[in-house]
């Protein structure tokens, strides 16, 4: 039995396509392929009557590839939203954690895909800054050791100025001058505790807060923490320490180290605290980490009261003031932390004994972490 032929689409097509071109009759064609005109004809005839049907396949797949556009295009745009929401969220919450040199170390010079300009925006630093890194100044030894005795003289006369420091070191047979020890007491972050003139009453109007304390009882744990920034030396450098006090038991809540002032510190010391307690009433002075919008915001956000000092008055702040004095002349000064490392081992073990084994006074002859526990114990009682 003879096999029959078995044609392609493609052969059946092309076929068909020679006999639409007229240029030969269906007879002329069959000859040259050795087939019949009969079944030519009737291929001819099957594509002419499916013709539409290739019209109709291309207008679905037309807007089929269409709709597939569409929703693509309706899920990137949903992504580039939830990213640029993102974004904005990890610059917000990366510029107020983390200090401006840790941001300014995380930029990439040699990125392949993100320049120095967009690195910049994202970590909310200055790009002139990161361009042109600035090269911090290290205060000389001698000024180091002169910044030791202005902090031993200052935890003795906080009321003492440049000017009376100033002859304070001449009398002790420094030879210094007012602009020098100006200069390194506002490095240090000292001022005399006097009331003064409130010259930038108008600058910082919206960001100061009224003393809460005034008259105010205060008679539980959590009811009022203080928190200040105070200098601490160390053998051949310093560093600052941001602390956070209970006024009620005089407990440490908890405390930051940092090698500049830069805000970072103090914002990312005081949201740890706060996944542990909270107080009801924050109070601190009127200083430059005080009184900025991302401090106010967060403790806006955490529903706590803000309560500062009156310019220049020392006794609003005491019970803090009181605990960097105890630190430092039972800690500080007894001992030549040459490290960052040792300095925070240190303080570490000092604030474990101050709240855990020190005596206080005011106390009762009590430690603060008794005083802490034991009154939670008695209110939950």
């Amino acid at each position: 039995m003879e096999k029959r032929n078995r044609y392609t689409p493609e052969f059946k097509t092309k076929v068909v396509l020679e006999v639409l071109q007229e240029e030969q009759t269906v007879n002329e064609i069959a000859a040259k392929y050795e087939m019949s005109p009969v079944m030519i004809s009737r291929w001819k005839a099957e594509f002419l009557s499916r013709a539409s049907m290739v019209f109709e396949k291309g207008t679905s797949e037309a807007d089929k590839m269409k709709k597939e556009y569409e929703s693509k295009q309706e899920h990137l745009e949903k992504l580039v939203g939830q990213l640029t929401v993102e974004v904005d969220w990890l610059k917000k919450n990366l510029a107020s954690n983390e200090p401006l040199e840790v941001r300014k170390a995380m930029v990439e010079r040699n990125h392949p895909k993100i320049n120095i300009k967009r690195q910049a925006v994202l970590l909310s630093v200055n790009r002139t800054s990161v361009y042109r890194p600035v090269s911090e100044k290290q205060p000389s030894e001698e000024n180091v050791q002169l910044m030791h005795l202005i902090d031993e003289i200052y935890m003795k006369h906080p009321y003492f100025g440049y000017r009376r420091m100033t002859r304070t070191l001449k009398n002790q047979g420094y030879p210094v001058n007012r602009k020098r020890i100006r200069r390194l007491m506002q490095l240090m972050g000292l001022e005399a505790v006097y009331p003064k003139p409130n010259l930038s009453k108008r600058l910082h109007a919206k960001y100061c807060r009224p003393y809460l304390l005034r008259g105010l009882t205060i008679d539980r744990p959590n009811q009022v923490w203080g928190i200040d920034i105070t200098y601490i030396r160390m053998g051949k450098g310093f560093m600052y320490l941001f602390n956070i006090i209970d006024w009620y038991s005089r407990k440490v809540i908890d405390y930051e180290l940092s090698s500049t002032l830069e805000k970072g510190f103090v914002l990312t010391c005081l949201k740890r605290a706060f996944r542990r307690c909270k107080p009801e009433i924050m109070n601190s002075d009127q200083g430059s980490h005080f009184t900025n919008a991302s401090y106010l915001e967060l403790l806006e956000k955490e529903n706590v009261k803000i309560s500062m000092d009156g310019k220049g008055r020392a006794t609003d702040n005491s019970r803090t003031e009181r605990y960097f004095r105890s630190l430092k002349y039972e800690c500080i000064f007894l001992n030549e932390f040459e490290t960052p490392r040792d300095l925070r081992k240190g303080i570490t073990d000092y604030v474990k004994f101050y709240n855990g084994e020190r005596p206080h006074q005011s106390l009762n002859e009590v430690s603060p972490d008794s005083v802490y526990s034991q009154s939670f114990t008695r209110i939950a009682s």
